[in-house]
């Protein structure tokens, strides 16, 4: 339920998604590309995901079992995809709710296997190759090989889908024609062994975007999983330089109102410790400035370093767990924001991570009509 007068506020534009989904996609499909949504990064709200669909995507990939129920029960024909590695204890739901896990372990596999056969289920599994980043995959690739011998022959209710990869969520490690490369000889080895082609080889995720731009991503990568250069955009833009052509960055808008507006000193008066983070920020003199406070924080963005003002002629200069603090000494008075006034700000990946989890901000969707 939306309440007009409600802040801190997350609108999200349904429609700017379906057309980055729709950008994306397209721009995919001309290289023989399938590209499955990855909606962890708005906590998979549902209306996102079902934007994702209608733009092309051919499935929805998330880490949390919580956020797979959602989706199974919202959209129970879309093909769903359990990205982050199962755990043990969450096997049964991973068989009841995902269709295909990404996994590195046999023990998981062989649970998997079991509790499949339990309850007369069948269940696809990618198997990770660890390239470089160091976060899941196997390094070993003849012991990754095995296992799929293993999973192919003497697994009768796990399917192999295929191979895949992660880069640059942990090691900062940049996909490229070379690395990309090793993933698509290591899945015609598989294939070589089974006798058979592999469904799907997985090149990564957002990050990839910038090479398949550039048409770096080999043949054989027929399949990635984007989140962020769908639901954002803006990663491609800033870090990588390389705007994805049609996809916007301002799907999501977040609204915040102003609760003082003060003149007071830029650098804090007294004997400087550490914040309530246990960190000790740096801090500039500038003299007195007037400084507008608004009502959102850490605890809903994660920093206000992932944020950017909209208001032209407004500075970010800190946050604590519910105050934004902002320097609006160069705006002319009458442009300044007063106690009251709602300011909107775009997002980097963490803020819309943090906001669309934070009970605290309201989400509103805009232009639902499109995907309800």
């Amino acid at each position: 339920m939306t309440t007009p007068n409600h802040y801190p506020k997350l609108e999200i534009d349904l429609q700017k998604l379906i057309s980055n989904a729709a950008c994306v996609t397209a721009y995919a499909a001309e290289r023989g590309i399938e590209i499955t949504g990855v909606i962890k990064g708005c906590n998979s709200i549902v209306e996102a995901g079902k934007a994702m669909l209608k733009g092309g995507c051919t499935g929805l990939a998330t880490s949390r079992m919580d956020q797979m129920r959602r989706i199974r029960e919202a959209v129970p024909g879309a093909q769903t995809w359990l990205l982050r590695l199962p755990m043990l204890s969450e096997i049964e739901d991973v068989v009841l709710l995902s269709d295909i896990s990404l996994n590195s372990e046999d023990v998981t596999i062989g649970k998997i296997e079991e509790t499949c056969g339990r309850l007369g289920k069948q269940h696809g599994v990618i198997l990770m190759a660890d390239l470089g980043d160091l976060r899941e995959g196997f390094r070993d690739f003849e012991a990754m090989m095995a296992l799929a011998e293993e999973i192919e022959f003497r697994m009768p209710h796990v399917t192999l889908e295929g191979i895949g990869t992660n880069l640059g969520c942990y090691g900062s490690i940049s996909p490229t024609t070379e690395n990309l490369t090793e993933l698509v000889e290591l899945a015609r080895a598989i294939e070589a062994r089974l006798g058979r082609k592999l469904r799907y080889v997985s090149g990564g995720a957002t990050t990839t975007l910038p090479l398949l731009l550039k048409g770096g991503v080999p043949e054989g990568i027929n399949h990635l999983r984007v989140g962020e250069g769908i639901l954002n955009g803006r990663d491609l833009m800033v870090f990588w330089n390389t705007p994805f052509p049609g996809v916007v960055a301002d799907a999501f808008t977040l609204k915040a109102q102003v609760v003082e507006v003060k003149e007071k000193p830029s650098y804090p008066i007294g004997e400087i410790f550490v914040d309530a983070f246990g960190e000790v920020p740096v801090y500039h003199d500038e003299g007195l400035r007037i400084r507008a406070i608004a009502a959102v924080g850490k605890q809903d963005i994660g920093s206000h370093e992932k944020l950017l003002v909209r208001n032209e002629g407004l500075r970010l200069i800190g946050s604590s767990s519910d105050h934004l603090i902002l320097d609006v000494t160069d705006l002319p008075p009458e442009a300044r924001p007063m106690v009251g006034d709602v300011l909107e700000f775009d997002l980097y990946y963490p803020a819309m991570l943090y906001s669309t989890g934070s009970v605290s901000v309201e989400k509103v969707l805009l232009n639902g009509e499109t995907v309800l």
